[in-house]
C-alpha cells in the first residue's frame, strides 16, 4: 500500500487493502477459535483491523511531516483511512456474527464520535488538546480554599471547628462517589479551555447520565480556568434530557447540523462536507452485506 498525498482520494485502494488484510486475519482467527466462538472471533478481528488502521495512520503522519503536507491534506488522509477501515470492520463483524438492529445502530453511533474527534486531533486551526483535571485535585483545592476562608473569619476556635465539621459533612455527602471530570474531548482554542461530551443521541433512560453531566459542568464552571462545557449530538431528534442540558445555562448543547457547524468553528475543517462527499455506506459495503442491511431495514441507521 503506497502512501502519498493522494491517500485522501484513494477509497477504492484502501477498501481493497483492508479487505485483503481482513482475509489474512480471518484465517488467523479461524485457526485459534472454534465455529461457535463467534464473539471471540469478532473481538479479535476488530482488534487486528484497528491495529492495521493505526499502522497506516502512523505511516501517513510520517509522510506528511517529511513531505510538508498541509494540515488539511493530512486530516483528509486520516479521515479516508478511518472511514474505509470502518466499512471493512462492519463487514467482517457481520460475517462472523450477524448484526441485529440494536447492535448495528449502536455500533454506527459508537464510530461517529472518534471520527469527529479526528478534526481536533489533526486540526486545521491552531488548537491544543489538554489533559483534564482529576477530581481528587479539584476537591483538594476547593477544600483548601474553604478551610483558609474559615480560618480567617472573626470566630473563636470552637466556632471555626464546628463550621469546618459541618462543611466536611456536606462535602462528604456530595462526594460520596468519585466524580469523573474526564469527558470525550478537551481542547484549548484562542486562549480558552473547552470540554466536550459527544452523544449519538439521547435515549429514554438518560436521567442518571443527565444528572452526572449537570454536576460535572457545574464543577468546571466553578474552577478558575474558565472552562466552557459543550455537548455535540449526532441526532437531529432529541428528547427532554437534551432540552434540560441545553437550557441548563451551564452546557452549550448542539445537535445535528449545529454540531457540525461547531466542529468546523473550532477545528477549522468542514467535516460535514467531507462526510457528504465521501461517505456512501451502501455502495461501499460489499454486495452481500449491503443487501442484508436493506432486507432488514438497517440502512436507516447509516446517517451521520
Amino acid at each position: 500500500m503506497e502512501i502519498d498525498k493522494n491517500i485522501r482520494h484513494s477509497k477504492k485502494n484502501l477498501l481493497e487493502y483492508f479487505r485483503d488484510r481482513s482475509n489474512e486475519f480471518i484465517a488467523e482467527v479461524d485457526s485459534e477459535f472454534g465455529a461457535t466462538q463467534f464473539k471471540q472471533k469478532a473481538k479479535n478481528l476488530n482488534t487486528l483491523l484497528v491495529k492495521a488502521k493505526t499502522t497506516l495512520i502512523e505511516i501517513t503522519e510520517q509522510k506528511a511531516k517529511k513531505e510538508n503536507w498541509t494540515n488539511e491534506e493530512l486530516l483528509e488522509g486520516i479521515l479516508m483511512i478511518t472511514y474505509c477501515n470502518y466499512v471493512v470492520m462492519l463487514e467482517i463483524r457481520h460475517s462472523v456474527w450477524p448484526y441485529e438492529y440494536m447492535a448495528f445502530s449502536r455500533r454506527i453511533g459508537e464510530l461517529w464520535e472518534p471520527f469527529c474527534k479526528l478534526a481536533f486531533e489533526y486540526p486545521v486551526n491552531d488548537i491544543e488538546l489538554f489533559v483534564p483535571p482529576l477530581f481528587s485535585t479539584v476537591r483538594r483545592q476547593l477544600a483548601n480554599e474553604i478551610e483558609e476562608y474559615i480560618s480567617n473569619l472573626n470566630l473563636n476556635p470552637e466556632e471555626k471547628e464546628q463550621l469546618l465539621l459541618y462543611y466536611n459533612k456536606v462535602w462528604g455527602l456530595v462526594t460520596s462517589g468519585e466524580i469523573k471530570l474526564e469527558l470525550d474531548l478537551h481542547f484549548k482554542f484562542e486562549g480558552k479551555k473547552y470540554v466536550v461530551d459527544f452523544k449519538s443521541g439521547f435515549g429514554s433512560n438518560e436521567k442518571g447520565n443527565t444528572n452526572r453531566l449537570l454536576l460535572v459542568a457545574s464543577i468546571y464552571h466553578n474552577l478558575e480556568d474558565g472552562y466552557e462545557p459543550l455537548i455535540f449530538v449526532r441526532s437531529n431528534e432529541n428528547n427532554n434530557y437534551f432540552t434540560t442540558l441545553k437550557n441548563s445555562g451551564i452546557w452549550k448543547a448542539y445537535s445535528g447540523d449545529e454540531t457540525y457547524a461547531e466542529i468546523m468553528k473550532y477545528s477549522g475543517y468542514d467535516i460535514k462536507k467531507w462526510i457528504n462527499g465521501n461517505i456512501t455506506w451502501d455502495s461501499d459495503f460489499n454486495p452481500d452485506f449491503s443487501e442484508f442491511l436493506k432486507e432488514h431495514n438497517l440502512s436507516q441507521y447509516l446517517t451521520w
